[in-house]
């Protein structure tokens, strides 16, 4: 039967309702789905989602009980919306039966990571301030040593409520233990999973119960609807099994006696004033209990049962336990649904509620945030003292890594203080902090409110600052150029610490923009800031803000001054950079077609962005790494990295890296032959980002469609879309992105007979270019001239392009270049030396997966009198897992199963276990076979 009960998933077996033994009526092909995470636990996630009521609490009850009897370890938890704020509270309610036991593998782990865990947790004499990504190792260690012992079922019920550190922790330990006998199962309210679970975690909808479902789970109710009551049980609860059980309890009472469920307020909401009704019913004595129930957690209503608080004698329960409504255990007490605690919340007066949590703050003097949260929540009006304690408890978070829970506790601060300066002030810490969890649209409102309430200029000035960032993340690219470059012409004499940072996203918008007027005011600034005799810039900082210079240079010219660039460009990635210079290295590496130095600087970028509580930095690095490995030939690795950005702009709202990286996938779709995924990925691109409104994105969402035609056949298409990534003069869409078309458009231009007019956009477009050119460019153009020059005059152009080496650094472009020469000599009756050309152009082909491209130079190949033999299997990377690629990748370079396992934060055993399974694969038997085979550079380049 369906069931739905208390949220104490240690407990199986117990509930409102008729025993977990029986069927969940509706449910079993959900149920068989998580059933699999016990009968193979191998790494795998399933988030189970869905509106309240629908379920999720009672199959994750099964899915416990279900483990016991196969001896499968579970680990359980369940959020609690008061303890949302408290960071690492549910990491340590998972951990607790582990920590506390007698066989504790705890003292197993190295020092550091005990030490770590156990800071977190506040569980150390000493203080010391927790280091996340030694939480998150720690983490990882210890449920590897509990899986030792016995498979392990993670299950986390109401995962919305649990604090961002401990979903964050749980995510980096999950994706380390891909083929671990370690599944995770865990409850979300809504229709996707909270960030940062992303896309490759299994996801289990719970959609309505269909009619005939729902009338079978009233059939087996104690007091069974009928009639026109049914009827109306069934219109009303719309297939929500909560509903459809509560009704029918409440269709058995007094209450039901002329009420009327057809009013349109939200089911949500019915319910709760349906359980607000039962409530009602109850002693006064066991209403104030439940009072104090909900405005606690359940180890805050054990304190302050202790301590004496009325209301909360045991005795007084039962009648809250016999109408179904709580659970009480030895543990504490348990709604039985958090409906029902929102319910008795909202319906006690504000002053009984302030009352109880003015209390309960009484008792829980030793602990600061929750005595500060109680004391907020019971104050309506502005008070300097409570507010004051919330900025410990943010001072507090902040130590402990909690930037989330700091910016929330920051963020009451300043509701709560009489000094309108001092709320501005607040106001703009909590959007500093909040600017790590990458959530724009709350940046935004917080620097928008702290503008509102202070005259203070500088306040002013830091609140615009915070708003640019969070509207350079959106498509609202043009009004975000206009805030930051406006900050930084008015900040740059008397605040030019304000100005430098804003100099750094206003380059990276102008450069999506592309337009003139923006470019050029982005280089008044940097000129105007380099200028000055002082710069502001902080002593020790001299790395990040001359990379802040370059990218404002690179971004809005990348040809202009291009030797120096470089020349600084190296001078800055010698040295050991934070994350900040790191990632704006990177980027400046890619623009400039440094191509594998920003592959480097990217992934070294991103390792130290991967520490549990990932900051929304993170996307842009990602995406950057995803087109620097695409251009590089790293195709598995692009193809990771943009589905790793793709979940943080999702999980942020970065509406412009969910456009770049949706094109970086759509292009290597299309370049590898699946047309439609690519048709898909671009369709999202346009979605995200209007390509009326950036330049950049129109640029390569044209390239995009038009290889899609070249790979279809499709030319005359193709012609069409490719010719409008430049203007109808021949410039360049954007002035950056669109030459990487250039060889694409000849293409097509050549093979519709329009070889004149593409040869004239051809060099129009070179002749833009006021500056040095770089090695892929100049083989880009090369490649371009010579599909459109005369005959007499195309093997002047590849033979210069490929006679310079520096060409290989791009091999999918490199072997193009290779393919088309092959066909001209061939056409020429030359076939000799095609041979060789095809031969190696074939070989990058395969290598990348890149199958139309080595269905035509096997074509060639055929035609030129040669036998085509198949791909080595050392080239069936495909066939691996994200992680395995990486681990085979790291093994290739010469790394031992240690080394490997420290980079990548899991155990050597776990090393050793993919490369096991990755030798099949690849049709080697020993981790010197692949490093010889497909060693990192000649795998890579070609």
């Amino acid at each position: 039967m369906y069931e739905w009960e208390s949220h104490d998933m240690s407990q199986p077996g117990r509930g409102t309702s008729p025993a977990l033994g029986t069927a969940l009526i509706g449910r079993e092909d959900e149920l068989h789905r998580l059933m699999g995470l016990i009968d193979a636990p191998s790494g795998q996630a399933l988030a189970l989602l869905g509106d309240a009521g629908m379920g999720k609490t009672s199959l994750l009850a099964r899915l416990v009980d279900e483990a016991g009897k196969k001896d499968v370890r579970v680990l359980s938890a369940v959020a609690n919306e008061s303890e949302t704020q408290l960071a690492f509270a549910g990491l340590h309610q998972l951990l607790h039966p582990v920590l506390s036991s007698p066989d504790s593998p705890l003292d197993e782990l190295a020092a550091p990571h005990r030490n770590a865990l156990l800071a977190a947790f506040g569980l150390v004499e000493e203080f010391a301030v927790p280091d996340r990504l030694l939480i998150g190792i720690a983490t990882v260690t210890l449920l590897l040593k509990v899986a030792e012992r016995s498979p392990l079922l993670l299950v986390i019920d109401d995962i919305q409520w649990l604090d961002y550190n401990s979903r964050d922790v749980i995510s980096f330990a999950w994706r380390r233990f891909r083929n671990e006998p370690i599944a995770i199962a865990f409850s979300a309210r809504g229709q996707t999973p909270p960030r940062p679970f992303g896309e490759d975690v299994g996801k289990l909808r719970l959609e309505p119960l269909t009619q005939t479902h729902a009338n079978l789970l009233l059939d087996v109710q104690p007091h069974r609807p009928g009639g026109l009551t049914r009827s109306t049980v069934l219109a009303h609860a719309q297939g929500n099994p909560m509903a459809l059980v509560e009704l029918s309890k409440a269709t058995a009472t007094e209450m039901w006696t002329g009420r009327r469920l057809d009013d349109p307020l939200p089911l949500s909401d019915r319910l709760e004033q349906l359980f607000s009704a039962r409530v009602s019913t109850l002693p006064e004595t066991c209403r104030t209990a439940l009072l104090y129930a909900a405005v606690a957690g359940p180890s805050e209503l054990l304190e302050a049962a202790s301590a004496g608080l009325p209301g909360l004698d045991p005795q007084v329960w039962r009648p809250a336990e016999d109408a179904g409504l709580v659970s009480v255990t030895g543990a504490g007490v348990a709604f039985s649904h958090p409906l029902m605690r929102s319910a008795v919340y909202q319906a006690a007066p504000f002053a009984d509620r302030a009352e109880a949590h003015r209390r309960l703050a009484a008792v829980l003097t030793h602990r600061l945030d929750r005595r500060a949260w109680h004391l907020a929540r019971a104050t309506l009006h502005p008070d300097e003292d409570v507010a004051l304690l919330l900025v410990e408890t943010a001072a507090e978070a902040l130590r402990r890594g909690g930037c989330v829970a700091a910016a929330l506790a920051m963020e009451r601060a300043a509701e709560l203080s009489p000094s309108s300066e001092d709320r501005a002030r607040r106001l703009l810490f909590a959007a500093d902090y909040a600017t790590v969890t990458g959530q724009a649209a709350w940046v935004q409102d917080l620097a928008t409110r702290a503008s509102a309430c202070t005259a203070d200029p500088v306040l002013h000035a830091k609140a615009d600052r915070e708003i640019g960032w969070a509207l350079a993340w959106t498509k609202r690219q043009a009004e975000a150029l206009r805030v930051l470059v406006r900050l930084g012409e008015e900040t740059a004499a008397e605040e030019p610490l304000i100005a430098w940072s804003a100099l750094g996203p206003a380059a990276t918008v102008a450069y999506h923009l592309g337009a003139p007027a923006g470019r050029a005011a982005v280089r008044r600034l940097v000129n105007r800031l380099s200028q000055q005799d002082d710069p502001g810039r902080p002593h020790g900082k001299e790395l990040a803000y001359g990379a802040i210079r370059l990218l404002a240079r690179a971004a809005i010219d990348p040809f202009r001054e291009r030797p120096q660039a470089l020349a600084e460009l190296r001078r800055i990635t010698e040295h050991r950079l934070d994350i900040p210079a790191s990632s704006t290295a990177g980027s400046v590496a890619w623009v400039l077609d440094q191509s594998d130095v920003a592959v480097r600087v990217l992934r070294e970028a991103r390792e130290m962005l991967r520490k549990p509580g990932v900051q929304g930095a993170s996307g842009a690095v990602v995406m950057g790494l995803a087109w620097a490995c695409l251009d590089t030939g790293r195709w598995d690795e692009a193809l990771d990295a943009s589905q790793e950005a793709s979940e943080l702009a999702r999980a942020f709202g970065m509406e412009i890296v969910t456009a770049e990286v949706s094109l970086v996938a759509a292009t290597l779709a299309a370049l590898r032959g699946d047309v439609a995924r690519a048709r898909e990925l671009t369709a999202t691109a346009v979605s995200a980002m209007d390509p009326i409104d950036s330049p950049v994105i129109a640029a390569r969402e044209r390239r995009a469609e038009g290889l899609i035609a070249l790979v279809e056949g499709h030319f005359e298409t193709a012609y069409s879309l490719l010719r409008q990534v430049f203007d109808a003069d021949g410039a360049p869409h954007h002035y950056h992105a669109s030459y990487f078309a250039l060889a694409d458009f000849a293409t097509a231009a050549a093979r519709t007979g329009k070889a004149d007019e593409g040869r004239a956009v051809v060099e129009h477009a070179a002749g833009r270019i006021d500056g040095d050119v770089s090695p892929r460019l100049r083989q880009l153009l090369a490649h371009a001239r010579a599909l459109t020059s005369p005959p007499e005059e195309a093997e002047e152009h590849y033979a210069g392009a490929l006679a310079d080496p520096a060409g290989d650094e791009w091999p999918f472009e490199r072997a193009s270049l290779r393919l088309d020469y092959a066909e001209w000599l061939r056409r020429r009756r030359r076939i000799n030396e095609s041979k060789p050309v095809l031969v190696t152009a074939l070989e990058v082909f395969r290598r990348l997966g890149a199958e139309p491209y080595v269905q035509r130079a096997e074509a060639e190949l055929r035609a030129s009198g040669v036998a085509v033999t198949g791909p080595m299997d050392l080239n069936r990377l495909t066939e691996l897992t994200p992680q395995q690629r990486e681990i085979v990748r790291l093994a290739a370079e010469g790394l031992t199963n240690r080394q490997i396992g420290e980079r990548l934060s899991i155990s050597p055993r776990t090393v050793s276990s993919h490369l096991y399974r990755s030798f099949p694969v690849l049709g080697v038997t020993d981790r010197h076979q692949i490093r010889d085979a497909i060693s990192y550079e000649s795998r890579m380049r070609g």
